[in-house]
C-alpha cells in the first residue's frame, strides 16, 4: 500500500454513469440531485434491498428520504461499477463487531462480482445534511462528512472528546470552534467507521487533533479531505504496515 493523504481526491458523483478507475477513491454527491449515476433517484427503491427500504420508509419528511435514497443509490452505482453487477444485484452483509462479535460490524459486499485486483472492494458511505461521501478501497476503509455546527452542538460534545481535543477547542475563540469541531469529528468518525468499531467505546479514542493536520493514527493513513463551504470530511485508510503513521 503506498497511498499518501497528497494522492486522495474527491470524484463528483452527478447525473450520469460513472467511470470509475483505480482504488482507493472518494466521491462527493449532493443528494438534492434527482438523477444519480443514469439512474432516478424517485424510482430507485426497487433497487435496494428490503433493510435500505424499510429504512428509507421510517423517514417522515420527503427530502429527507431522497436523500438516504440517493445516497444508496450512489453507492449501489459504484459498488456495481467496481464489482461489473447492476446496481439491485450488489448484496450487503455486515462484519462481526470487533467489540463485541455481534453480527452489526462495518458493512461489506456480499457478491461473487470481482473488480480487476481479483477481490470486493472495502467501502464506506457518509452523509450530512445534502452531501454524501463514498469511499472504496482494496484495505479497510472510512470516510466522513459533517456540516459545520452550531455553537451549541460544540459545547454539548466538548467534554465527550480527547481530553486534548477538549483543550485545543477550547483554546479557541468561539467563533473558531465550529470549523475545528467539524474537523475533529469527521476524524474521528472516519477512523470509528474504518475500524468498525464505530461509537460503542465513546468518543475519547482515538485522538485526532483539532489543527489544520490530523494527528497521526498509527497503522492508517488519515487525512482530511476537499469539502464545499460548511462541511469537513475526512477519511481513515489502512497502511500495509501496521506500525506505518
Amino acid at each position: 500500500m503506498t497511498t499518501h493523504a497528497d494522492d486522495l481526491g474527491v470524484n463528483r458523483l452527478g447525473a450520469d454513469v460513472p467511470r470509475v478507475g483505480v482504488l482507493p477513491s472518494v466521491w462527493s454527491l449532493d443528494t438534492t440531485l434527482d438523477v444519480v449515476g443514469g439512474l432516478r433517484v424517485d424510482e430507485a427503491l426497487p433497487l435496494l434491498d428490503a433493510a435500505e427500504r424499510d429504512r428509507a420508509e421510517q423517514f417522515l419528511k420527503a427530502d429527507a428520504r431522497h436523500g438516504y435514497v440517493a445516497s444508496h443509490l450512489g453507492l449501489r452505482v459504484l459498488l456495481g461499477a467496481h464489482l461489473g453487477l447492476a446496481p439491485a444485484e450488489v448484496a450487503f452483509i455486515r462484519e462481526e463487531c470487533p467489540c463485541c462479535g455481534g453480527p452489526h460490524g462495518r458493512p461489506a459486499v456480499a457478491a461473487d462480482g470481482r473488480h480487476e485486483g481479483g477481490s470486493v472492494p472495502h467501502f464506506s458511505l457518509s452523509h450530512s445534511d445534502d452531501m454524501a461521501y463514498l469511499a472504496f478501497a482494496r484495505v479497510p476503509v472510512g470516510v466522513d462528512v459533517e456540516a459545520v455546527p452550531g455553537a451549541a452542538a460544540v459545547e454539548a460534545v466538548l467534554d465527550n472528546l480527547h481530553p486534548a481535543e477538549t483543550a485545543e477547542l477550547t483554546a479557541l475563540a468561539e467563533p473558531d470552534r465550529p470549523q475545528a469541531l467539524a474537523r475533529v469529528w469527521s476524524r474521528k468518525e472516519a477512523c470509528l467507521k474504518a475500524t468498525g468499531t464505530g461509537v460503542a467505546l465513546g468518543l475519547v479514542e482515538p485522538y485526532v487533533g483539532s489543527a489544520a493536520t490530523p494527528a497521526p493514527f498509527p497503522g492508517w493513513i488519515l487525512a482530511d479531505l476537499p469539502a464545499p463551504p460548511g462541511f469537513a470530511a475526512a477519511l481513515a485508510l489502512r497502511t500495509a504496515d501496521p506500525t506505518a503513521t
